[in-house]
């Protein structure tokens, strides 16, 4: 059968696009150290997505995102929700049947940044939390005490938590994110849901040995187009795996939804993988009504 229509696509990784994507990673700025990332590149994966969305200047964003989500069959999306992020907060506000509010966590802001978890799920309703490891400064590995109090929360809440796994896009140390480091969280937080966000290489292997391991762990297919999305992951999917994958983009940031949903089709899962990997999985994982 292939890849399914109509079947009301669940997006784990999109953000709204704006004139200028630069001052989203100044808080990378104190890890790089080559010339280049700091210097040249625009943006800080910038050697690795070579077609980068153009979406020129626009009156309304949030409405341009809309129609792009539209053209694709995506009917929610989940997008990340900062306490300076404007215009995510108002695509949420006109659109809370579309967008599913997330937000980042920073383990180095210790109490603060717990607090800022409850009050994001008091004001805005967040449905998840997300974590960038090699993105702080200074590095927090997966496992570290630093984040312990984070995973707890989230599990006071019953929110899932989508962390960067794998060799980070940046130029900045990977250690911080190696796959196995999730097998201790895992372990000691068992209630916690868990999800691998940005491949997880060059660990997929392992990756796939600790989803079979822990009922809670999940891999999302953020940061990679379709066409790249590992071998491992994909046979997994069509075992044992079909509820512990899940589709997720990276619209704006690298892949245009076109180029998704042009070599997703080619993706080979089998017929009872597609409604789970493009919709059910997202639903459960993020305690979401159908």
């Amino acid at each position: 059968m292939g890849m399914p229509t109509g079947i009301g696509i669940i997006d784990l990784m999109l953000g709204i696009p704006s004139p200028d994507r630069k001052p989203s990673y100044e808080f990378l700025k104190p890890l790089l150290r080559d010339r280049e990332s700091r210097e040249s590149f625009k943006f800080p994966v910038e050697y690795i997505f070579k077609d980068v969305p153009k979406t020129g200047t626009r009156d309304d964003y949030v409405k341009y995102t809309l129609e792009e989500m539209d053209q694709w069959g995506i009917e929610r999306a989940l997008i990340g929700i900062d306490a300076d992020d404007g215009t995510s907060r108002e695509a949420l506000r006109r659109h809370p049947d579309r967008f599913i509010a997330s937000c980042g966590v920073d383990p180095n802001q210790g109490v603060a940044a717990l607090r800022h978890l409850q009050r994001m799920h008091e004001e805005v309703g967040i449905k998840a939390v997300s974590a960038f490891p090699a993105g702080c400064s200074p590095q927090v590995p997966i496992n570290d005490k630093r984040f312990y109090p984070v995973y707890a929360k989230c599990v006071e809440l019953d929110l899932p938590i989508f962390v960067c796994v794998g060799v980070p896009g940046p130029r900045v140390p990977m250690l911080c994110q190696h796959v196995e480091l999730i097998d201790e969280v895992c372990w000691f937080f068992p209630e916690l849901r868990f999800v691998m966000r940005h491949g997880g290489e060059p660990w997929t292997e392992l990756a796939v040995k600790l989803l079979l391991k822990w009922p809670n762990l999940h891999y999302s297919t953020s940061a990679f187009a379709p066409k790249h999305y590992p071998q491992a992951i994909v046979d997994y999917a069509n075992t044992r795996g079909a509820d512990k994958v899940m589709y997720a983009g990276y619209f704006p940031m690298g892949l245009s939804l076109e180029r998704i949903f042009r070599e997703l089709p080619q993706v080979p899962f089998r017929d009872h993988v597609w409604p789970k990997f493009l919709r059910e999985n997202a639903l459960r994982v993020l305690r979401l009504e159908g």
